[in-house]
């Protein structure tokens, strides 16, 4: 009977040490494994996005004027024909377009000579004028005829430039229609489709809802799937007043620095339009604020390793950072992993 006492008597002094044993392990089990990070004063942008088709800011398909053998320029930067992609400079002859007949037709030869003789006879007769050897009619009349010549020989000139296809303005060839050297091609055929985009526009359509943000100069942040490492730099440069009573939006267009020609006409762009800014203020990743009852809060590692429930007022935000105005203090632990199981005072284990 002793002995039997005597083992009970073991058996409840180990479940006794196990019990006062157990609080331990299970705080240590409980501890929530969580990431964090230091808050930093930095800045934030406030934007409106939009999309659509980037276009070049200088664009033109030019077509013979004249009937002509077809003969393509030499590009001298390349010491070849002129091929798509080429640079071209502004007045650089891409195309020259020969006819005989037409050229014949203008006479230049004898423009210029009467012109020359025009200019001759007036200056006789003003001299003439001045010493009283001729009446002012008869100065008048020969003023008359060296402005008509030099009308008849400028209007010369302008159909003898129609031979030849003109860069107006620098630019890059996009389209270049192939003719066979020496072909006769007929007036009104396209000859060479010219872009200029080192500077680009895209035209937007913006929700009623955002009239009152958008402004004219607003700076915009321009990107493209195929530029992933690459913001280009945009501005709104023009807003329509009126709603659309169809689609509830109105229109806008924003103009677009392209320097490295990195963007290209054609491409589908979105675009960050900033309405508000700030800097040297606390702002955290937008998916780390929870809603209760008492409104938005967050959690931060507070003393002995516990969870620190904060409310938290914010400010302008994005689609990824919120500014928080009240709530938070710059290098606050805060919790950005494992806080969504936390609640105020939880043990927390901080993890890399």
């Amino acid at each position: 009977m002793k002995n039997i006492k005597l083992l009970y008597l073991i058996v409840a002094v180990a479940l006794m040490a196990s019990c006062n044993n157990q609080p331990s392990s299970e705080s240590s089990d409980l501890a929530v494994p969580v990431s964090v990070e230091n808050i930093k004063l930095k800045s934030i942008q406030q934007f409106i996005s939009t999309t659509g088709t980037a276009k070049a800011g200088s664009e033109t398909e030019l077509t013979s004027e004249i009937e002509g053998e077809y003969f393509l320029q030499i590009n001298p930067k390349t010491g070849r024909k002129f091929k798509l992609g080429d640079r071209v400079e502004k007045g650089q002859v891409i195309v020259k377009l020969e006819n005989e007949e037409y050229e014949n037709g203008l006479s230049m030869e004898s423009r210029k000579l009467n012109l020359e003789i025009s200019e001759q006879e007036y200056d006789k007769q003003k001299s003439l004028y001045e010493k009283g050897g001729v009446t002012l009619r008869e100065l008048r009349n020969s003023e008359v005829s060296k402005i008509d010549a030099k009308y008849s020989y400028e209007n010369a000139e302008i159909q003898m430039a129609k031979m030849q296809v003109t860069a107006p303005f620098a630019g890059i060839i996009v389209e270049l229609p192939y003719y066979t050297e020496g072909v006769r091609v007929n007036t009104g055929e396209s000859m060479v489709k010219l872009m200029s985009y080192d500077k680009m526009y895209v035209e937007i359509n913006l929700p009623e809802k955002n009239i009152s943000e958008i402004k004219i100069g607003q700076e915009a942040l321009i990107t493209n799937y195929t530029l992933t490492e690459d913001t280009l730099i945009g501005h709104v440069t023009e807003l329509s007043p009126v709603i659309s009573t169809e689609t509830r939006t109105f229109a806008g267009k924003l103009q677009i620095e392209n320097p490295e020609l990195k963007l290209r006409p054609g491409m589908f762009i979105k675009a960050n339009i900033v309405t508000a800014q700030k800097d040297s203020v606390i702002v955290i990743p937008r998916d780390v604020i929870m809603s209760g009852s008492r409104g938005k809060y967050v959690f931060v590692v507070g003393r002995n390793s516990s969870a620190d429930d904060r409310r938290i007022t914010t400010g302008i935000s994005n689609q990824d950072e919120v500014e928080v105005v009240e709530g938070l203090s710059a290098n606050d632990r805060l919790i950005i992993k494992g806080f969504e199981t936390l609640r105020d005072n939880s043990k927390v284990k901080v993890i890399l």
